[in-house]
């Protein structure tokens, strides 16, 4: 039997994090879920409490903590999609919610850490709940991406009332490639993406990538800015080339508890990005055919002043989030005029 906790503890201590697994929660109730405005429509956001993800090691990252070192099997993982769906801020949007992200901080595709029973389950019960779903998408690391068994799931989701489209996200986080796997330390080559976009393309998926703006010491904010429009161009192009949708979330970085990023903020080492320059590097996506999605929650896991939130940034966080729901750039060179 595979040793995943030990896979999860060693490459935590590989990346020198010091934070703690939540091992004190209801195995029966997600770990998160929240609602998200999107050009999409309203969005639910479900975070499943799960084993933890068993890369573990990406720099700044400390969703991990949100779950479990330890299996958690099929059967309270069922009892957390029962849960999900009876929760009556769900039940009384049901009927407007146009897409629903399945997360487990970690790869929902991972059938070490995710059940494939409770996998089927989730889709059965999406299909008699949400009758108007228009995208459901399903976040993973690209290495447990199975093809027929996404096949599967693609059949299911036709069996709803309405057309469904399948989309794979997964963090490609940062372009630099250095920067990417030495020092953020994700573990993804663009070999291994391309590949990915390749398969999706066979099979007609679309594809979300998470990017994170300024993830580590060291880049200034104008370096944080450039490495977003290289991969803004970067996956406009692998669009284009594949011939497969690419959305992009874009997530300025904030400085999460026991990382080692945290470390070198106490030390006045590392400031996370500025909400004007957030707009300014999602303003080289106009026209590029790769629409933007800001992430402006921190799953409250920042350590004190760490937030890319700073007093006073309300008007401009309720303009981007605007730019969510509509895509006007207008919102976005507002947001870097006011703020030269």
């Amino acid at each position: 039997m595979k040793d995943i906790a030990g896979q999860i503890e060693s490459g935590t201590a590989a990346s020198g994090k010091t934070y703690a697994f939540n091992e004190e929660h209801d195995p029966t109730r997600p770990a998160q879920m929240w609602f998200q405005e999107s050009d999409e429509g309203l969005v639910l956001f479900v975070v499943f409490y799960t084993q933890a993800c068993r890369w573990s090691k990406c720099l700044g990252c400390n969703l991990p903590s949100k779950c479990s070192r330890f299996h958690v099997g099929y059967k309270p993982l069922i009892a957390q999609v029962d849960t999900l769906f009876a929760m009556p801020e769900v039940e009384e949007k049901r009927l407007s919610i146009r897409k629903v992200i399945v997360s487990n901080n970690g790869s929902v595709l991972d059938q070490e850490t995710f059940s494939s029973t409770a996998l089927l389950y989730l889709m059965a019960k999406l299909n008699l709940t949400i009758p108007n779903l228009k995208t459901l998408t399903m976040e993973t690391r690209p290495e447990y991406v199975d093809l027929p068994e996404l096949e599967f799931l693609k059949r299911a989701l036709e069996e709803g009332d309405t057309p469904t489209t399948l989309e794979l996200a997964i963090g490609f986080e940062v372009f630099d490639d250095h920067i990417r796997n030495n020092i953020f330390k994700k573990g993804l080559s663009l070999e291994t993406f391309e590949q990915f976009i390749a398969d999706l393309a066979r099979y007609g998926y679309t594809a979300k990538c998470y990017l994170m703006q300024k993830p580590v010491p060291g880049m200034t904010d104008l370096d944080g800015v450039r490495d977003v429009e290289q991969a803004i161009d970067y996956l406009s192009r692998i669009a284009k080339e594949y011939r497969v949708r690419i959305g992009i979330h874009l997530n300025p970085t904030f400085v999460a508890h026991g990382t080692p990023l945290a470390e070198r903020f106490a030390a006045g080492e590392y400031a996370p990005p500025v909400l004007r320059d957030v707009a300014r590097a999602a303003l080289h996506a106009r026209g590029k055919g790769v629409p933007v999605f800001l992430g402006l929650y921190d799953e409250g896991l920042a350590v004190p002043g760490g937030s890319f939130i700073r007093a006073g940034d309300e008007p401009t966080v309720e303009d981007l989030e605007r730019f969510n729901r509509t895509q006007d750039f207008g919102l976005l060179e507002r947001v870097v005029g006011e703020h030269p």
